[in-house]
């Protein structure tokens, strides 16, 4: 039996030291070591059914802030519609009786198509 046995534990063993290794090692790894991409932060979200979502999402910060509506289902995601955040989303208020930007992504809509109405 232990003849049958010790080719298993052994390769459990190797499977063990690799996954450690591989845990140890992985910021000298290239490509590995740790996620360089722009800042990412979910505004919010709305089920459509039980596996289907309607996300927005900021990607970046500052001025090169822009949203992202994205359909999200078990196989896919689509890129629905792309905006730039308005500058004062993204920024902090200058004075203390200044008015907050509005919150959640009907009023950022709501702001934005306000603006491109007004640019018409």
């Amino acid at each position: 039996m232990l003849q049958n046995a010790a080719p298993a534990i052994v390769l459990l063993i190797v499977m063990v030291g690799i996954a450690w290794l591989l845990q140890r090692y992985r910021r000298h790894l290239p490509g590995a070591a740790h996620r360089a991409g722009p800042h990412l932060q979910v505004l919010g979200g709305v089920a459509l059914g039980p596996q289907q979502r309607v996300v927005t999402l900021q990607v970046g910060q500052g001025e090169q802030a822009v949203c992202l509506v994205l359909g999200v289902s078990p196989g896919s995601v689509t890129a629905l519609h792309q905006m730039p955040l308005p500058p004062e989303a993204t920024e902090a208020p200058a004075a203390p009786g200044h008015t907050p930007a509005p919150a959640g992504f009907a009023a950022r809509l709501a702001l934005f198509r306000k603006d491109g109405d007004a640019n018409r």
